[in-house]
This record gives structure tokens, sequence and C-alpha cells, in this order.
């Protein structure tokens, strides 16, 4: 483009003589002359769009450039080069940056010019544009238009304003669809639905309402429920309300077609009333069910009336045909009276899409219970097991395990169809059906669909590899990722120890690549770039294919794969020429997910040699603390955007780092977030803002739509809540005023609120406030919230029951399936005496989930673990399913009572060590249970088995840990440097290591990735031997490890080059350890500095100099270059 701009330029000055000589401006077309003038008095975008319409219906001739530049000269205006240049980069910030001007600009437009506008912008059809000898990049230039949030909400709000009144309905509608892609929960607020034109007929109407339709999830409820009234009231002036009355009702079949998922906000008693014909017509309409299918947000009251009125029209509604058609209406059928089975599985089997509805899980568990006793009338479990869909997923462990082996065999078709399963249930169904079986193949597997997680690690094993291979690949690979590590290992073992070792490997797919060990890795050849481009890399498998691969490819060959980024070093970026450099940055962009903090600081010390001044801004804040200085005036607002489309935490700042990025923020936005625009501006930047910004500095206005990216945000602060919630308070007032809509989309933030606001909106909002309180997460987050629904749910005398456990529960409430589905985390709520006063039916429905509540104390554990054996009898004759299915409860089992499981089964022992909290004697047991039930001692352990045990590991002594074959240690190693094992226990594990690796001094950046927090127990020479570029590639969780009295022994040059992330692992323990010359050091690395510090400040003293200064005609911009910037200024890249 600057090659184009210097040769308009050259072509210009070629023809000035000419110029002179042609001063009337009579020779220039009305139009034409119109955008000149415009120019003149500033009008700039109103210039291109006449200049854009001039050539729309006129050849621009070859003396048409001659002819203005004679008027600007007759003008008196004249240009330079430079101030061309100026004026280019000036214009393209207003349009990119400053949304409300454009806004402002974009009012101001007469109406051909807004109709010129909206042709360009969205209904051109042309790749490019060509005004004479110049040719834009109209494709390109759009594109980075509309990825601008603030350009973006310009255009919506210009459309609402204009678009009605100067272009057809439905053009107005396709670019309403159009804009609205980009973020419609941010842009659809409820105040701007006003805006909506009332009175929109036919298609477009029709349309538009479509365009809702499809965004309904994307919207707030309040915006839903805007959005709604909007169509409800051009929807009743189709109709003369002077017809009805107060017994009928203005929805018609077609309004219900049109409102489509908004049909659940009709008032229960609008539906009530109607019409018959047209309740039949719709239901009979072929659509009709898959716009039921749709409505996840209904509620049981409007979903009954709907049946009612359905049932009223004259279908029969036990009739087959009937309920297919109910859509998600079948979740609240009622009607159960002389019901026969033949109907209760029609009805079962529709109810398998239940589970997408909202909420109302248990009234649907309890609807599918009843209809699953009407269905096994006069018939056993196994003569209808194919019939139940996905009503089999309530089967109680006892009832599965009563099935026999050809009833699941014969009902695997509808079985691998079903979602839900629990761990301990998948075990019962997959042995059964494998039973069936007397060889184990890829055939019999694919037909097993989510119940292959269900076979075990040694089935999978003793498979043929070749048929390994067909499942790994096959339709059941979508399943793969659900098998534990230890499934996963035995599959990997089998097929890498056939003979054609080399193809095997190549031919593994996916994720489940990056289960390979770095060994087995290193056995492999004939590795080549678009093998890797299927493939997911753990790093170290990154760290060494890159290094290899990168000896025979270009970079962009390599970086185009995605995953093989992760293997970058900073030795790479510093080798790659400029160019190369710049060419293939996109690559890191797009992938910035996938790099360290580390590899992003080298980025941008990289991006800061070869090319300071186009340096992506969120690069400088991973620089040191004073490259931020360099970010002021126009720099400000890219700066924002840019750091607004990045995750902070993938940039990983140090605490002091992120305040100064935050307050060099705060001064670019002069200290507030005013409105919408700036909501835009920030992106995910708004996770970050401190509390004390948030009080003050934050307008109801911004607030209102903040609140949706507020709720997005992983790791907000609770000071940062705190302050959300009293401006949500602001806002919306008092909770006592509060509408449902209002409450869900404040959502999780009511647990921030008093316990008395919360009973509040319990008792108006009881199911709103139980779905709410699904997704708050723990005890700790949200006990206020938790407490009150279990309060609502399980409170009042209405719960007490006349239990047959025993004199000691007569009276006393206990827990029932309903409650128990209710309230999920909000179970920690129940006493220990309610727990041990639970029907011995409801423990054996629901053990899985209360497995998984994490707000169980120790009390509450060790009366559910005695109420398992008062249910599943002694503990040796307990199966691997029970013990599967006991999750956190198995927390309460003593040394002895470990002593009595049967734990020969390494699935058994894999799910037992993903539960966190065991202490060193219970592990102690399930270590020794496993090793005597199985057979087996620690010298022969293979490597699944070594994964499968896990933390269980950690309770390994000296002696075992070296007993472990060297051969299965290598191929679990990199699963054994996730665990957090004990200093002397990492050592051994370090020992072991080296048999794999060699000694801890020939260790590699890829070998140190692999071993993860087994380098946690090197000793303090090995440590300090590690050469200064070796610092970065410890993984963080290793430096937490280290203990302080070995930490101290690296070097000040060491520690300086650990990099971002590892500084920040750094304990306050290890840190006390430290001088003043290794402290000064760590901030260095926690900064972000380069090791040549004095060639680092050197450059970025020129670089200011260069960025800051500002040439001294830039307030007064050429006229002929603001409108030949005009012309061509979206042909630029930016």
């Amino acid at each position: 483009m600057c090659r184009l701009l210097k040769t308009c330029f050259l072509l210009m000055l070629v023809n000035h003589a000419e110029i002179i000589h042609s001063r009337n401006s009579e020779d220039l077309p009305p139009l034409l002359h119109k955008a000149v003038e415009e120019v003149i008095t500033g009008k700039y975008l109103n210039a291109l769009l006449d200049i854009l319409h001039f050539q729309s219906s006129n050849a621009w001739t070859a003396d048409m450039l001659t002819k203005v530049m004679a008027y600007f000269h007759a003008q008196e205006v004249m240009f330079t080069f430079s101030s061309l240049q100026m004026s280019i980069e000036s214009y393209l910030k207003n349009l990119l940056y400053q949304p409300r001007q454009l806004l402002s600009e974009f009012q101001q437009l007469d109406q051909q010019q807004f109709q010129t506008a909206m042709k360009y912008l969205f209904n051109s059809r042309k790749d490019h544009l060509e005004m004479g000898s110049i040719l834009l990049d109209w494709d390109k230039t759009r594109e980075r238009i509309f990825q601008s949030p603030g350009v973006n909400r310009t255009l919506f709000l210009i459309t609402l304003d204009r678009c009605f009144l100067a272009l057809s309905a439905l053009d107005c509608v396709d670019i309403l669809s159009q804009v609205l892609c980009v973020s419609a929960v941010n842009y659809l607020q409820p105040d701007v639905i006003d805006s909506l034109p009332n009175i929109l007929l036919g298609d477009a109407f029709r349309n538009l309402s479509a365009v809702f339709k499809d965004l309904y999830d994307k919207t707030s409820a309040n915006t839903q429920r805007a959005l709604y009234g909007w169509m409800k009231q051009i929807l009743q002036k189709s109709y003369n309300i002077s017809e009805f009355n107060e017994s009928t009702s203005w929805v018609s079949a077609e309004s219900l077609w049109i409102l489509g998922r908004y049909m659940v906000h009709l008032p229960l008693e609008e539906i009530l009333k109607i019409g018959l014909n047209e309740i039949r017509l719709f239901i009979s309409y072929d659509n009709a069910t898959k716009q039921l299918d749709t409505v996840y947000d209904i509620t049981p009251e409007l979903a009954q009336g709907f049946l009612e009125r359905i049932n009223s029209s004259g279908f029969d509604m036990r009739n087959t045909s009937t309920i297919y058609r109910l859509g998600l209406l079948v979740c609240f059928y009622d009607d159960m009276e002389q019901m026969d089975a033949a109907v209760a599985r029609a009805l079962l089997h529709q109810m398998i899409k239940c589970n997408q509805l909202r909420g109302f899980q248990a009234e649907v568990w309890k609807l599918k219970s009843q209809l699953l006793d009407i269905a096994m009338q006069n018939q056993t479990l196994d003569d209808i097991l194919g019939s139940l869909s996905d009503a089999v997923v309530g089967l109680t462990s006892s009832q599965l395990e009563s099935l026999s082996p050809e009833a699941v065999h014969d009902a695997i078709a509808t079985l691998n169809q079903v979602s839900g399963w629990t761990k301990s249930q998948v075990m019962i169904l997959s042995n059964k059906y494998l039973s069936c079986e007397k060889v184990l193949s890829f055939h019999n597997v694919s037909q097993m669909g989510a119940l292959v997680t269900g076979i075990s690690t040694q089935s999978f094993y003793s498979m043929n590899p070749k048929e390994l291979s067909h499942i790994i690949r096959g339709t059941t690979s979508q399943y793969l990722p659900d098998l534990s590590p230890a499934q996963q290992q035995g599959i990997l073992k089998k097929i890498t120890a056939s003979g054609d070792y080399s193809s095997s490997v190549k031919d593994i797919p996916g994720a489940f690549f990056k289960e390979i060990s770095l060994p087995g890795l290193w056995k492999q050849t004939g590795y080549n770039s678009s093998m890797m481009k299927e493939k997911e890399l753990r790093r170290s498998q990154a760290l060494y294919l890159y290094e290899l691969l990168s000896k025979k490819n270009y970079p962009v060959d390599l970086l185009s794969t995605g995953q093989l980024v992760k293997g970058v070093t900073c030795q790479h970026i510093e080798s790659m020429g400029a160019d190369t450099f710049l060419n293939t940055f996109k690559f890191f962009e797009m992938n910035l997910h996938l790099l360290s903090p580390y590899q992003i600081n080298c980025l941008a010390w990289k991006f800061w040699k070869v090319s300071n001044v186009s340096i992506p801004p969120f690069l400088l804040v991973v620089l040191p603390i004073e490259y931020l200085e360099y970010v002021s005036g126009p720099l400000c607002v890219p700066f924002i955007a840019s750091l607004g489309k990045t995750e902070m935490s993938l940039l990983n700042p140090s605490l002091h780092k992120k305040n100064a990025v935050l307050q060099k923020v705060q001064e670019c936005l002069n200290g507030s977030i005013a409105d919408e625009y700036d909501v835009d501006l920030f992106g995910n930047l708004i996770c970050h803002l401190p509390p004390a910004f948030l009080h003050g500095r934050m307008s109801l206005k911004a607030m209102a739509t903040a609140l949706h990216p507020f709720k997005l945000c992983q790791q907000l602060s609770h000071e940062q809540k705190t302050e959300i919630k009293y401006k949500l308070l602001e806002l919306y007032g008092f909770p006592n005023n509060w509408t449902a809509e209002t409450t869900l989309d404040i959502g999780p933030f009511i647990a921030l609120l008093s316990k008395g606001e919360l009973n509040i909106l319990a008792e108006k909002f009881p199911d709103i406030i139980l779905q709410i309180a699904k997704t708050s997460g723990t005890i700790s987050s949200a006990e206020e919230l938790l407490s009150t629904v279990f309060e609502s749910v399980a409170g009042g005398t209405a719960n007490i029951k006349s239990s047959v456990t025993g004199s000691d529960c007569l009276g006393t409430r206990a827990p029932s399936s309903d409650e128990i589905i209710k309230l999920a985390e909000a179970n920690a709520f129940w006493s220990v005496h309610e727990l041990k006063c639970m029907d011995a039916g409801t423990f054996d429905k629901n053990v899985d989930l209360l497995g998984t509540v994490s707000g169980f104390n120790s009390s509450q554990l060790i009366a559910l673990k005695e109420k398992a054996k008062q249910v599943w009898g002694s503990l040796p004759d307990w199966k691997s399913y029970h013990i599967i299915s006991l999750g956190r409860i198995a927390l309460a089992l003593t040394e002895r009572e470990i002593e009595e499981l049967d734990l020969h089964s390494i699935d058994t022992i894999s799910v037992l060590s993903q539960q966190t909290g065991w202490t060193l004697t219970q592990a102690r047991s399930i270590l020794q249970g496993f090793l005597e039930d199985s057979g087996q001692t620690i010298s022969t352990l293979k490597s699944f088995d070594l994964v499968g045990l896990g933390a269980i590991l950690c309770a390994l002594n000296s002696t075992e840990i070296m007993s472990i074959r060297t051969a299965e240690f290598s191929a679990a190693v990199a699963r054994i440097g996730l665990l957090f094992c004990s200093t002397p226990v990492l050592r051994q594990f370090k020992k072991m290591t080296e048999s794999v690796f060699g000694t801890a001094a020939s260790w590699n950046g890829s070998v140190l990735q692999e071993i993860g927090t087994i380098a946690g127990g090197l000793n303090e020479d090995e440590l300090k031997a590690f050469d200064k570029n070796l610092m970065p590639y410890f993984q963080p969780v290793a430096i937490r490890l280290i203990p302080p009295e070995i930490f101290q022994a690296l070097s000040p040059e060491q520690i300086a080059n650990l990099g971002p992330e590892n500084a920040a692992m750094v304990t306050r323990s290890q840190r006390e350890h430290l001088n003043t010359s290794q402290l000064q050091s760590l901030q260095l690395a926690l900064d972000g500095a380069r090791t040549s510090t004095p060639e680092t400040q050197n450059a970025a003293s020129t670089t200011q100099e260069v960025q800051t200064a500002a040439p001294s005609d830039a307030p007064c911009l050429s006229g002929f270059s603001i409108w030949l910037y005009a012309v061509i200024i979206l042909h630029l890249p930016f």
C-alpha cells in the first residue's frame, strides 16, 4: 500500500504544472465538487461516501485526479507527503478507536450518504473496490471493521436509528442480523429494544423475529422478556382487538410459530385462553415438534398449561404420534391414571431429551421413575431393558446387577446412546455386555458407545494391538478422553509393545498422542510436520519434536501445526530473521493459549528488537514496567483494546506489574468507565478492575452492560464481587423488588446477598434460586446461598418421615431422592443424624451424587460410610462398583476397613487415587491392599499400574521406589511428575529418573518438562550445576516443591533466568532464604527483564524518542491529504 501511495504522490507531482492551469470548480461534476467541499470543511466520512456514490454511476476518468488537485490548489490547500501519511494514521484511529465520534458522524449523514454506507458495509459483494488506479481490498477492510466491538456497537445503534427510514425493512433486518452476530448479549439491552420499529409487517417482521429466536441463548433474561413484549405488540396489531374479550386470546397458531422459544414468556392465563382450533393447528404443524424441542427454560406450570389446551383440542394424549409431537412438554406429562405399559415406554423414549431443561431435573426423574414402574408391569427388567431409553440411568446398582448378560447384550443399541451414566453403572453394564463376548474385538467394543469407559484396563491390555489401533481411530475414539489415565496407558502400552512400533505411534490420534512418554518418542523415526497437525502435545513432547523437525523444516511449516508452538524456545525465536519472525508471528498470536508466559516474554523482546513501533500493545505487559510509560495519548486506546482481547492470565504478570498495568489503563480512560463503549473496549480486562475503581469509577450505565462480562470472569476476588454486588443493588434496587428476569440475570452474584435478602428471593423464585445454586460452586464460595436453598427445599414439617431404620429415627427429617437431586452441593447441610436416618433405597439410588458433595465434613462422611455398610453388607462383599460409587465418602474408611476391601482392580485404585485428602496411613493401606489382592509386588507393576496408583505412590518407601522396573517407570514418568509427594519421596523418584534420562547434569529442557514435580527432589549441588538457560523449563509446580534450603543454592544468574511464571511460584519461605542479590534477580525475572539490560535500555530510550515525538505540523492536516486518505484508508492494513 505504501508503494501505491508513493506512486500516487509522484503522479501528482508530475501533473503539478497541469494542475495550476485548471482551477475552475465547474470542471468537477456536482457530486464530486460536493465531496471536495466536504473535505475542506472537515466532513471526511461524508466526502468518502459521496465519492463512492459518484463512481457507482460515473466512470472514474484519468483526468479526475488532476481536476480535484486543481481545485485544491485554487483554494490554496497545500499538502506534503508526511502530512498525507499522518492524516491517514489519524483518521484510521478515528475510525477504529473513537466509535462515539463515528456514531456522531453517521448521524449527520444525509440519506443518500447513509444508503451508500449501508450498501458498501453490508450488501456489497465486491472483494475489491476500484477508484481509477487505486484498488481497495474491501473484504479485508470489512473484516477489520467488524472486529472492533465499539465500531460494531455504532453500526448497530445507527442501523436502529436510521435504517428503517432510509432502506427497505428487509434490508435493515439483514443488516441487523449481521451486526448482532458479533455480540448480541452486549448490544441487545432492554432499553435498546424500545428503539425497534413497532410497525413491521410481513416477511420483515418474520425475518427479524427469526433473528431474535436464533439469538435467544445469547441474550439476558430481561432482554428476552423485552423482545417478547415487542413481538407481542406487533402480533396483537395483526388482529382486531375489539373481536376479543377476556375469555379469548390474541394468540394464534401463527403467533406461536413466530414467537418460537419466546412462547415460554406467555402468561399461564393467556395460554389457557388460546383457541382450541389454533392450538390444534399449531400442534399439527410439521415443525411444531422441532420448536417444542427448544423450549429449554419452560416451567412446569406453563408446560402443563399447554398440555391441557392440547388435550382439550381433541388430541389423544396417549397416542404415540401425539406424544412424539410434544417436544419438551413431555417432561411434565401428568396424566398417569390407568396408563398402559406401551404408553409409558413411548413417553420414556421421548423423555431422553429432558436433560436439556434448565432445571426441574428432580421432577423429571420422579416422573421417569413412575413411568418405569408402569412400563415394567407384568414384565421383568430383562424383557424391556431396550425400550426404557435413558430411564435406565435411574436404576440402582443392585437393579443393574440383577440384569442378565444376554439382556444387556440385546439392548446395547439403546444403552450406547444414553448419557448421564455414573462410573459404577458403566462398569456393571460393560462387564455384563463383555461377558457375552468370547474375544474382545474392535467390532464388539465399537457397539458400546459411552459404555466403553467401563472396560477394565486389564481387558484393554489383553486385546490384540491391531484391534486396539482400530478402536482409537474409529467411531469409539470420541469417548477416549473419558478413559482414565490408567486405561489410556494400558492401551498405549499394548500398542507400542507391538512389533511395528514406528507405524503404530504415528497412527495414534489426537489427545491420545500426548500420553506417549518422551522416551517413547525417542524410539520413533520418520516424524514430519504434517503429522503433527492432528496431535495434542505435552510441552516436553513439543520441545523435543520442534527441535528435531526444525532441522529440516521452515518455521512457518512447524508453527502452522498449532501444538508445536509449545516447543519453540527463546533460542529459536531469537535466531529467526526479522522478516521470518514478522511473517510467522500470526501463528504465535493465534495460539497464545498454548504458549507459556516465558515464551510470550521472549516474543515481546524479539518484537521490540525487530519492530518496536509496530509491537502488538498487549506484549508491552510482559516487558518490564518502565515500558508501560510509552503508552500514552493515541497509543492508549489500542493498548486497552489489545489487552481486552487477550486473557491476562496467559500473560501471567506479577501482582506488582498487574497493578501498574491497571493503573495505566485507568489513566488512559481518565479514571472512569463511563458507558457501554468503555465496557466494549475493556473486553476481558474488566475481570481485573480493582475494587476501588469499581466502587467509584464505574457508571450505572456501564454496569448494566458489564454484568454479563462479569459473570464470565473466572477468578474475581471477594472484594471485587462485593463491589459488583453494591453496584447491582444500586442499579436494580433491593431484592424484594426484583423480577424473576433480574434474578436470573444477576445469577451467581446473588450468593453475596445477606441471608435475609436470599430468603426473600427463595420465597419469590424458589426454582430460579435452585437453578443458580447448582452452578455457584462449593460451600466456601456460596455458603449463605446453599444454606438458603437447603432450607427452601428440605425445611418444614412436610419433610418429616417415620423411618423404618429404627426408633432413633422416628420423627426425624430424612433425605429423600427428590431432595438430594435438587440440593446437589447443598446436601452438605444435612445433619449427621439425618444422614443416618436415610432410607436404604434412597442411599443406594443416590450414593454417586452424595459422593461428589465437597462440603461434607468428616462426621457426615463417616455417617454415610456406615450407611453404605448397612445397605451393601460387610466390606469383603463389596464389589468394585460399590467402592467406586462412594466418591469422597471413601475418605472415611479406616486403615482396617480398607484392608477388608477387594482392591485387586487397578481401575478401582485409579478412582480412589483421584480423591484428595488421604492420610499417609490410608494411602499405605490402599497400596498394600492392591498388591496383595492383585498378587503383585512393586517390581512386577506395569506402567498402567503406576499411572492408576497416582497419588498413592507417595506412600512408597525408598526401597520400593528403587524396585520399580525402569522401563515401566519410563513410560509413566510424566504422570508421576504431576504428583505432590514429600521431599524424600521426590528424591527417590529423582534417582529413578536418572536411570531413564541419565544424570541430572545431562538433562535438557524437554526432560525437565517431562519429569515435572520430580525436579523438586534435586539436591543442592545438582541444582547449582544447571545452566541458567534451562531454568525456565522447570515446571512451575516443581519450583514450589524445592526446599528453601536447597533453593537458596541457586545463583543470581539462575534466578534471573527463571522466567516470569516460575519466578511467580517462589514461596515466601523460599524468598526468606535468599540474599539481596538473589532477591533482585528474582524481581528481574518477575518483571520479564532481559539479562542484557544495558542494550535493552538503550533500545528502549531510542524508541521512546521515536514514539513520543509529535511532528510540529500535526494539528494542521492538509485538506488534500485527508481527502486522499478518505479514499484509500480502508485499504491499509491495521
